[in-house]
C-alpha cells in the first residue's frame, strides 16, 4: 500500500489546458439491501411435541445489509457493510443468541482505483471483500435473493473473505481477470492457521466483444481456488462458467470439481481425500424490452458429494456406493422487477417453487420445532414469496 501511495503521489500532474480534472470530492453514501420472504414448506412435515404434524411456514429475513460506501479521492474508495443474520448454528442450551438476528461485518475494505494508469475498472482491494467468482456471477445471475448460487449451496465457496486482490479489465470489453490471496476460511470465520492461504483466480473472456450484440452476449470463465486447511490437508475448487446475456434471455451453465481433505490426526495420519462435483444450469427469460417488468427463472442443480466408488454402509440400500449419492435441486419461479425512473435502486417480488431431492443419502431426522430451519442434510420442497430491496 505504501508503494501504491508513493506511485500515486508521483503520478499526479497538472491537467492540460481544456481538460477536466478528476473529481476528488470526498463522498459518503448510505444504502441498504434487504432479502425478505414468506415460505410454506410442502415436504417434509414437522412434528409438534404432542405428536401432531404440521407444514413449516414462516416469514423470515434472510439478509439485511447497511451499505456504507464512498470515495476519499478519485483513486481511493471504501465500503463497510454490516450483515444482520439469524443465528441458528450455536447450541440452544449454551448460546443465548440462538434464533436471534445477529450483527456482524460482511464487507470492510479499501479500494485503490487504477483508472489513471490502466483500463477503466481496474483496481486493488484490501480487507474483507468479495471473492473473485461469486462477485462476478452475482452480477449476471440476479436471483441471489431467492437463494444462494450453486457453489454456495453445496458449501464449496463463500461470497466474501479477508485478503488482498487485484482486478484488471481487458481493452474493448474483451473480458477481465480477478485474482487474490485470502485466508480461505470465509468472512464469518477467523483464520485457523498461520501459514496456509487460499489463492483464488477467475479469468473471463468475451470472445466476440466487438461483434454484433447476439454474439457479444457470450462470456466464458474459468476459476481456481488453491487452498490447504493445514499441512497435508488440501482444499481445491475448479470451475468453468458459460453465460449468455441477451435483453430477452440470460442463461448460464457452471460446473464444479472440488477436493477436500481433513487435517491429519495423531492416530491415523493423513485423512482420505474426498472428491465431489456437479453442475448448475439456469435461464431467466424476460418478457419486456428492459431489465424491469416480468421475468421467469428456471434452474436445475446436480451435485455428487463423494465420488469414491467404495461401498457406503450408511447409505440406503445394500451395496450402495458413495458415487451413487445424488443431491438435486429444481427451482422455477416468476418475478416482477419494479421500474425506478430515478435509477440507483432495485426492487423485485418473486413467487417460486424450490425443491431439493436426495438419492441414496440418508436425510436428517424430522424436526420437532416450529422453526423453518431444517437439520443439515434434509431434502425439502417449498413454495415461497421473495422480496428484494436494494438501493
Amino acid at each position: 500500500m505504501a508503494v501504491l501511495s508513493a506511485a500515486t503521489a508521483s503520478a499526479q500532474v497538472t491537467p492540460a489546458a481544456g481538460s477536466t480534472p478528476p473529481d476528488d470530492t470526498q463522498v459518503i453514501r448510505i444504502g441498504t439491501t434487504v432479502f425478505a420472504n414468506y415460505q410454506y414448506q410442502t415436504d417434509p412435515k414437522g412434528t409438534n411435541p404432542d405428536g401432531t404434524e404440521f407444514h413449516y411456514n414462516a416469514f423470515d429475513l434472510a439478509r439485511a445489509y447497511i451499505n456504507v460506501t464512498g470515495n476519499i479521492s478519485h483513486i481511493v474508495a471504501y465500503r463497510v457493510t454490516p450483515d444482520i443474520f439469524r443465528e441458528v448454528a450455536c447450541p440452544a442450551a449454551t448460546c443465548t443468541s440462538n434464533g436471534s438476528l445477529v450483527f456482524r461485518i460482511k464487507y470492510a475494505y479499501v479500494q485503490t482505483n487504477f483508472d489513471d494508469w490502466m483500463t477503466r475498472g481496474s483496481y486493488a482491494r484490501f480487507g474483507v471483500h468479495q471473492t473473485p467468482y461469486l462477485d462476478y456471477t452475482e452480477g449476471i445471475y440476479r436471483y441471489r435473493f431467492q437463494g444462494t448460487m450453486f457453489v454456495e449451496r453445496v458449501g464449496k465457496q463463500s461470497s466474501a473473505d479477508a485478503g488482498a486482490s487485484f482486478h484488471y479489465n481487458f481493452n474493448n470489453n474483451y473480458g477481465d481477470v480477478h485474482l487474490g490471496v485470502f485466508n480461505g476460511e470465509n468472512y464469518n470465520k477467523s483464520e485457523i492457521n498461520s501459514s496456509e492461504k487460499a489463492f483464488k483466480i477467475r479469468a473471463t473472456l468475451r470472445p466476440f466483444a466487438t461483434q454484433k450484440p447476439i454474439l457479444r452476449a457470450l462470456r466464458v470463465s474459468i476459476y481456481g481456488d488453491l487452498d490447504n486447511v493445514g499441512k497435508d490437508a488440501e482444499r481445491r475448487r475448479t470451475m468453468w462458467h458459460l453465460t449468455y446475456e441477451h435483453p430477452k434471455l440470460v442463461a448460464g451453465f457452471e460446473q464444479l470439481w472440488a477436493t477436500d481433505q481433513a487435517l491429519p490426526t495423531a492416530t491415523s495420519g493423513p485423512q482420505t481425500k474426498i472428491d465431489s462435483g456437479g453442475y448448475s444450469i439456469w435461464a431467466t427469460p424476460r418478457m419486456g424490452p428492459t431489465s424491469t417488468g416480468w421475468e421467469g427463472l428456471i434452474r436445475y442443480d446436480h451435485f455428487v458429494p463423494d465420488k469414491r466408488s467404495d461401498i457406503n454402509a450408511a447409505a440406503p440400500g445394500v451395496g450402495t456406493r458413495f458415487e451413487d449419492q445424488k443431491q438435486d435441486r429444481f427451482i422455477i419461479g416468476v418475478a416482477y422487477w419494479f421500474p425506478h425512473p430515478a435509477g440507483g435502486a432495485t426492487t423485485a417480488l418473486m413467487l417460486d417453487y424450490d425443491g431439493q431431492t436426495f438419492s441414496n443419502i440418508n436425510p436428517g431426522a424430522p424436526s420437532t420445532s416450529t422453526s423453518i430451519v431444517l437439520p443439515t442434510g434434509t431434502p425439502a420442497k417449498a413454495i415461497a414469496i421473495h422480496l428484494l430491496i436494494n438501493y
